[in-house]
């Protein structure tokens, strides 16, 4: 029961992440040096916004950053390059003891058939090369934003999706590059002597958790006696759930730890509801599929949780075996933790991502990343509520850290939803806290 205190006692001093001005204002407070000064690193204030000068070296934060979204705006001059340095220690060349993402007039002549495909702007310098061809023309004002997630890094660019790199793949693919193992450091712009306008500068960190080490937070894929020890209840049997007319012979009780459904209920409302309201609680849910499913496109979202757009505009989609289920929480599919295999992974509270329009609301809703095991495998989530606070491990991995749902109720019945997929539950239990 100390892991668990302690845990409770972690998520009381998180909050949800705030933006914070970094444009500079009055000083350049947010930058090393910056504090009561209008000039540090060869950046000034200029009419209200950051510009880079012939001097201008690496403009530092002072602070650290992990998970976060960052966004700007940023006006070009001819033949403009500087970068944005993610993951920077503070010292060194950012590009290779952190990240660099370009910032740099690809239009200009002196340019021509000299880039690399991972030189033009919004690439990750050396590595990743990004999407060509949605910079405004020089002299006119850019929006960019970074988010920075997980294993995750995406750059946006005036309303397209022109980066998005995974890092684990990515040390895999350079090994030697020492920045892209970092998970954390400061954010830079990386002078090289040119002109650069910046304004409305701000960052938000998203807060996360670590993985969890416990026995008790992986899927067994068996009866799991512990959990009893720990202080949950079972809600493993049939009686615990009201079996509405219609649910007899589909959802059905198996080895005594098992509810497993075979997508054919004949019940106006085909889901699995408690008997139960509950406020804030801790539920144990095992689940895995058992057949099903077809080929279908489904989409992209970036870590911010905004789907991934094309230079068209359009939707960016994968296609999948699609499978869809989900665990409700206090009575409503408003709050509903997805189980499915579409890109995202589970975990995702869908209602609240689409119909939200604050974008951390988003991001919070949107799993860091995806933790699901092979179709066919067991899983195990562990769902932490507490008021309007959604927290959710998969197989250990934390997928939301104290994600905000607004208009949550304040309690109600859980229920074990679908759309037709045969799958199984197992090891459900459940505490109140």
């Amino acid at each position: 029961m100390k892991r668990i205190t302690g845990i409770l006692v972690a998520l009381a001093g998180f909050c949800s992440g705030e933006w914070v001005g970094l444009s500079g204002g009055e000083d350049l407070t947010g930058w090393l040096g910056g504090a009561g000064e209008t000039e540090v690193a060869g950046y000034k204030l200029v009419d209200g916004h950051i510009q880079s000068t012939p001097e201008s070296r690496n403009l530092v934060s002072e602070k650290e950053y992990e998970d976060y979204i960052l966004e700007f705006e940023f006006k070009l001059t001819p033949g403009a390059n500087n970068g944005l340095g993610i993951h920077y220690p503070g010292k060194g060349d950012a590009a290779y003891v952190g990240m660099e993402v370009q910032i740099l007039d690809n239009s200009s002549e002196k340019y021509q058939g000299k880039l690399k495909d991972y030189q033009w702007h919004g690439s990750i310098y050396t590595m990743v090369p990004a999407l060509r061809g949605h910079l405004k023309p020089v002299g006119e004002w850019n929006k960019e934003r970074v988010t920075v997630r997980g294993p995750w890094v995406t750059v946006e660019l005036n309303g397209v999706t022109i980066t998005r790199a995974n890092l684990d793949e990515l040390n895999e693919k350079f090994p030697k590059h020492e920045g892209a193992k970092r998970r954390k450091g400061h954010i830079a712009f990386c002078g090289h002597g040119d002109v650069v306008h910046w304004k409305n500068i701000r960052i938000a960190e998203l807060p996360h958790g670590e993985t969890a080490t416990e026995g008790w937070y992986q899927a067994p894929g068996k009866a799991d006696a512990e959990l009893a020890d720990l202080g949950f209840k079972s809600l493993c049997d049939l009686k615990d759930w009201r079996m509405e007319k219609g649910h007899e012979g589909h959802w059905t009780s198996k080895d005594g730890w098992i509810i497993a459904y075979d997508g054919k209920s004949e019940a106006e409302d085909k889901n699995l509801w408690s008997f139960d309201d509950f406020k804030n609680f801790e539920l144990v849910a095992d689940w895995r599929w058992v057949g099903g499913g077809k080929e279908m496109p489904r989409p992209v979202l970036l870590p911010n949780g905004l789907e991934m757009r094309d230079g068209k505009g359009e939707i960016v989609k994968e296609v999948v075996n699609e499978l869809d289920s989900g665990i409700y929480l206090r009575g409503t599919p408003r709050t509903q933790v997805n189980l499915w295999n579409w890109p995202v992974g589970s975990g995702e509270v869908y209602g609240v991502r689409v119909n939200s329009k604050d974008l951390l609301v988003k991001a919070g809703v949107t799993p860091r990343v995806k933790a699901d095991k092979p179709d066919g495998e067991w899983n195990r989530f562990v769902i932490r509520m507490v008021d309007d606070k959604l927290t959710a491990y998969l197989n250990g991995e934390p997928v939301l850290w104290e994600a905000v749902l607004p208009d949550a109720p304040e309690k109600g019945r859980l229920a074990l939803q679908h759309h037709g997929a045969p799958l199984e539950f197992g090891n459900l239990f459940i505490r109140s806290l």
